[in-house]
């Protein structure tokens, strides 16, 4: 992306970093190549953060609060607002709301939902989308989706569950290992308390019926009780408030659990995937 249009596109959070970076720096009497050198940074890239003409890094926030933080906590404060304002837009409030949520249900097709994602998945499915993003862009979607998965350990536990595709499973990324990791990291996932995985298979529709054939989507019940739905195709997504709109989603769902293996015979599955089974 061309600096003019970061400028133009930079959002709130960046900018404000900008102009804290820049006030906290000039107050302590450093140059941007003084501050660049405490960092480990040229003086370019201080000015580039300051004027907006590059997005700041993940690895950058770390080393801010290191070099001029102070020890006041600032730059860590800010750090999780700034990875939430590089995710795609359209995705931004249901990340939101997606780590609050008391109970997830989740259909994932064509892929493994990006919750239970292993950071080499995660890496090679994002790095081959197109249009290709950049490795700085990667780095920043990759780390923002490990970040996802502090909600499997949040107290009280919530409720999870996942439906998978078969399709999902067969899918491939990375490599043979990276997908041996991928099985074995699901059947950790499995083994928690508040987790279900569940898989649809592929021979579903030759009983007369797939309800899962339009798609993935995530069937959320908020903290505050309500329940609404998340869906996206092809970098557009849509939010779903509306209760009638809900409720006909969830009995969709529930039909697709009925639908799925049980969660020991979809486990097996996965197992023999992993060259865990029999």
């Amino acid at each position: 992306m061309a600096r003019s249009e970061n400028k133009e596109t930079a959002g709130p959070v960046a900018r404000m970093v900008a102009t804290v970076v820049k006030r906290m720096r000039v107050k302590e009497g450093l140059t941007q190549e003084q501050l660049g050198a405490r960092m480990g940074y040229t003086g370019a890239a201080i000015s580039a953060l300051e004027t907006l003409a590059q997005p700041v890094s993940d690895g950058m926030m770390v080393q801010l609060e290191a070099a001029l933080g102070g020890g006041t906590g600032i730059f860590a404060e800010m750090r999780p607002l700034v990875r939430l304002e590089k995710l795609p837009e359209l995705f931004r409030d249901y990340a939101q709301i997606e780590q609050k949520a008391l109970s997830l249900c989740l259909y994932s097709t064509p892929n493994i939902h990006g919750l239970f994602q292993t950071e080499p998945y995660a890496r090679a499915q994002i790095a081959g989308g197109y249009p290709t993003p950049s490795e700085e862009r990667v780095e920043e979607l990759v780390t923002a989706r490990m970040d996802r998965k502090a909600i499997f350990d949040k107290k009280p536990l919530r409720l999870i569950e996942l439906i998978l595709d078969e399709a999902a499973l067969l899918r491939k990324y990375g490599s043979e290992e990276v997908m041996r990791e991928q099985y074995r990291h699901l059947l950790e996932c499995a083994r928690r308390k508040n987790v279900t995985i569940q898989v649809l298979p592929l021979d579903v529709g030759l009983s007369g019926e797939n309800a899962g054939a339009r798609g993935e989507l995530n069937l959320v019940e908020t903290d505050e009780h309500t329940r609404l739905v998340y869906m996206e195709v092809q970098d557009e997504s849509v939010l779903i408030t509306d209760p009638v709109k809900v409720s006909t989603y969830a009995q969709r769902y529930a039909k697709i659990r009925a639908q799925a293996l049980d969660p020991r015979a979809s486990l097996g599955l996965i197992e023999r995937l992993a060259g865990e089974g029999t």
